[in-house]
This record gives structure tokens, sequence and C-alpha cells, in this order.
């Protein structure tokens, strides 16, 4: 897959998921095999502001890349600003803008999802960011604002008109949030009307669902969310189901817990011990996700404060879980 001049060496996306896709985590799924990794979202305003915060999510190591960096906003003039911003001071391989957003939050400053009802808006708004900057532009959306408004073919016409280089379309509508069914036959209709790479998300948790949605609906990728948090397994099966039809096994209960640390090492240094304990609590839940006996664990978890406290927390789970079962055998 090609976005621009920039080369895939796999169909499998990482998407952009906020509060999740840091360095961090995005180094992890890169190292599983993600032939993209994407940027959680930032505000046109934070960037132009210099609030600290979002210029340190602007933060990409090189080992992460190729990598898209997600901008958001409602108006023109500093949305093309930030992405100059990011064009010129990032070594971002892409920019991408986020059309799919459906917090309220987010929808009431014009930005997010709220760009779906106006493909006239789109075609602008992405015209004079691709007019301003020299990396490809591309756009993260969601196929309609409710049932009433889906508008996915007429927006991603919109911005293949105004130069963007890819879509990235999630089968839902902003109203759906995350609940109900991606309707793919919707995402087909897009790849069927638009010459630019049509990238297809939503509801896939398995290698399997992955390879039936590039086959049976002829996208160019698969962007994976929810089904790689806690498990970038999920990648690395995906990719290896894909490039050699084999389906490996899942990891075990240690190979896991291997991984969660390591990611919680990375948080350490990129945000210090208090911050990156109290944001792994939700990421360890999810690496313990499909483990057996894990009810006291993810009570436990809430409480840690300390990277070694975590730690001696998931490998005591692990000793007696390993325990039981030598027992069995």
């Amino acid at each position: 897959m090609k976005i621009g001049d920039i080369t895939m060496k796999n169909p499998v996306v990482l998407a952009p998921m906020a509060g999740v896709c840091n360095p961090a985590f995005r180094l992890i799924a890169k190292e599983f095999g993600a032939g993209l990794v994407c940027a959680e979202m930032v505000s046109d305003k934070g960037i132009l502001y210099e609030n600290e915060k979002s210029l340190k999510m602007l933060y990409v190591d090189e080992r992460e890349k190729p990598l898209s960096l997600q901008i958001f906003g409602g108006e023109r003039e500093s949305l093309v600003a930030a992405a100059k911003y990011v064009d010129k001071h990032t070594n971002a391989d892409i920019i991408d803008i986020n059309m799919g957003c459906p917090v309220p939050k987010i929808t009431k400053c014009d930005a997010g999802a709220k760009w779906l009802l106006d493909p006239d808006k789109i075609y602008e708004m992405v015209a004079a960011t691709v007019d301003a900057v020299q990396k490809p532009v591309t756009v993260k959306m969601r196929i309609g604002w409710d049932e009433d408004h889906v508008y996915a073919v007429k927006n991603a016409q919109a911005v293949e008109r105004a130069g963007g280089a890819a879509v990235a379309v999630h089968g839902r509508t902003r109203v759906q949030m995350y609940e109900g069914t991606a309707n793919w036959d919707i995402i087909k209709e897009v790849k069927q009307n638009v010459s630019i790479p049509v990238i297809g998300n939503g509801d896939i948790s398995t290698p399997q669902e992955a390879k039936e949605r590039l086959e049976k609906y002829g996208v160019d990728g698969v962007m994976i969310g929810r089904a790689a948090l806690g498990n970038p397994w999920m990648l690395y099966r995906t990719v290896q189901y894909l490039e050699k039809g084999e389906i490996l096994p899942e990891p075990n209960a240690r190979e896991k817990m291997n991984i969660c640390m390591l990611h919680m090492d990375r948080l350490i240094e990129l945000k210090g011990e208090e911050v990156a304990v109290r944001e792994m609590r939700k990421h360890a839940a999810w690496y313990l996700k499909g483990l057996p006996k894990t009810g006291s664990v993810r009570n436990e978890i809430n409480q840690m404060t300390t990277r070694d406290d975590m730690s001696k927390l998931l490998f005591d789970y692990v000793d007696q879980l390993e325990e039981k079962q030598q027992k069995i055998s």
C-alpha cells in the first residue's frame, strides 16, 4: 500500500486512538509488524498556542516510521496553520485530518465528525491543507453523521478531489459512537467510487476477519483499533496470516505481562513513573483480558502507584497461574 510517496510494507494499520496511541504503544505496534501506525489526535489550537501537552504529543520516535500524525479542528485558518507546523517541525510521514471523532466536546467546535454533514467544507479544508504542506494529507472519517446523513461516498470523493492521498473509513455513524455493527457495504461503495487508497475500519477482531475484509470489500488496508488494546499480537498474527496463511497461537500469560512491562517502562521514560503507572492501569487490564481468574488482580491494579508494585502484582498472578497449570498437567 502506498500513500503519496510513502510505502507501507503491509496493509495492517494501527488506528489513532485517543489516550492510547502515544509513542510507547505505537512502537510496540510497529515492532509487532504494523505497516503504519497512527498517533492520537492533537488539537490544531493546542499546536498553535504551543500548549506543552499538545506539542509533546507530536513527538515521533524514528523507529515508529512510517507514521501518521492526526490533527483536528473546525476552522480552516487554524487547521492549515497547525498542518504547516506538523509539516515543518515533526518527522511524521503523513498528516491525517480527523473527521470521525464522535465526542460532543469535539463536534461542538465544528471538528471531528461534524465535518461529515458538509462535503463542500471537506473539499475546502482538505484542499487548503494539501496546498500548504509537503507531506501527504489523509482523512479518517465515519460513514456519516446518522443513518439519515450517510454521505460517505460524496465525502470521500471530496477528499480525493481536494488532493487527499488516502481515506480511512470507520463503518459507523457518529450517532452509533462505538455501538452496533460497522457497515462494510458502505466502505465498499467508497472504495468503488474513488481511486485513492481506502483503509477500512470497524469490527476487525481476528486475523481471519482482516483477510476477509480485504478480499470481500476490496479495501487497500485494514485499520485495527480496539482489538489491539493490550493485544499487539493481533497485529502480528494478522500480518503473518496475510503473508503466510498461518494462524499463530495466542500469547501465554507470561508473554503478555512481559510486553505489558515493556510498555510501562517506555511510558515511564516518556511521562515519568507517577503518570505512567496511572495510565498503565487501563492497559494492564487490557493485557489481562482473556486470561483466567483475573478478577482480584484487576481490582488491585487500580491501587498501584509504582512500577515495581505493578510488576510484582502481575508476575505473582502469572506464577500462580503457571503453578496451577503444572499441577493439572
